[in-house]
């Protein structure tokens, strides 16, 4: 395949992923799908049918004929020559097929796809994989998952956690690979933020419940600021509280936090606590003050290699994301800011 024909089948198979989600699909399509969504819950209740639909919504986006002819058109024609290089993706299940993009890269590349699943998110992405190759049966000999361990690859794509990053560095070393460690995003605040863009950050905060590497752990704030403006522009996500394992994780966290008489601000259903950490446990939120704004950009753009992202609305900030996109990057917007195509391309 050539690369307008690999764009073709993939913005096809956005086109139908999207027929999913309206009433004109068929009627089996969308039961098989619908069964497959439940499926997923039901295997890691992390995975809620909203976010589940997040997490569509995005993947059709970056389906987008128009959004994939941009991003394929930023590199030369040569990177997109068909290969028989293999390429061993392990993937990370902290939310709904967090290694879509390495799938799509894989592929547009013209260069074969050897995937290993997390234990937590097995159904979704063979499911849009099936759908792609029906759609163009060219793919079928460039698409493999693997249920064990990886074989037969040239290079290696692996996400983790900071634990399991050492054991990709000892087993796959030796060949041309991504290794990606543990990364959390950090919103920063100027004090001169609407209520729109408050409300928009909570998006940051809690889509996913917190769990992806893009989720704000960590806020900036300037000296004084009043915490309840933040919390009170956050309450319309109170429905996390519904939800057993997001509750539980509150609830053990603020016992540690009354026991430590540690303080901290709640809301029913996040803590927030001032502490220097960029991680934060599920249901809280550190934040941090700062007296001088430009000097925290700046202190910020050292930190990079344990920030995936930063949230702000300052457009002179030129990697900032703006409140509430953190969740829907961009094809562009490649993890650990480390550009997948030209390692393909480079291999």
């Amino acid at each position: 395949m050539i690369i307008k024909e690999r764009i073709n089948a993939l913005s096809l198979l956005g086109e139908q992923l999207k027929s999913l989600s309206t009433e004109n699909s068929n009627k089996q399509d969308l039961e098989n799908f619908q069964d497959l969504l439940i499926k997923a819950e039901q295997y890691n209740p992390w995975f809620t049918q909203k976010f589940l639909k997040t997490a569509f919504e995005n993947i059709i986006a970056m389906l987008d004929k128009r959004a994939l002819e941009n991003w394929t058109s930023n590199y030369s024609d040569n990177k997109y020559s068909e290969s028989n290089i293999r390429v061993g993706v392990i993937m990370a299940g902290n939310i709904p097929m967090v290694g879509f993009h390495d799938f799509l890269s894989v592929l547009i590349s013209g260069k074969s796809f050897i995937g290993k699943l997390s234990s937590n998110d097995q159904f979704l992405l063979p499911y849009i994989a099936d759908m792609l190759i029906s759609i163009e049966p060219s793919f079928r000999n460039k698409i493999r998952f693997e249920d064990h361990l990886l074989k037969d690859f040239d290079a290696i794509i692996a996400t983790g956690s900071d634990n399991s990053s050492r054991y990709f560095d000892y087993y796959f070393g030796k060949y041309p690979h991504i290794i990606r460690r543990n990364r959390n995003s950090i919103a920063i605040l100027s004090g001169e933020e609407s209520r729109e863009e408050l409300e928009n950050l909570a998006k940051d905060v809690f889509f996913y419940f917190g769990l992806g590497c893009r989720n704000v752990s960590k806020i900036m704030l300037p000296i004084d600021y009043e915490i309840p403006i933040l919390l009170d522009a956050f309450q319309s996500y109170d429905y996390v509280s519904l939800h057993t394992k997001y509750i539980n994780n509150y609830e053990y966290n603020k016992s540690l936090m009354l026991i430590n008489n540690q303080v901290h601000f709640d809301n029913g259903f996040l803590l927030v606590t001032e502490n220097g950490a960029i991680a934060s446990p599920a249901a809280v939120l550190h934040y941090e003050f700062y007296t001088d704004y430009e000097s925290e950009i700046r202190r910020l753009s050292i930190r990079n290699d344990s920030i995936q992202c930063v949230i702000s609305g300052n457009k002179d900030i030129k990697t900032a994301v703006s409140f509430g996109n953190s969740q829907s990057p961009k094809l562009m917007e490649y993890a650990d800011n480390v550009d997948v195509i030209s390692f393909l391309e480079a291999l």
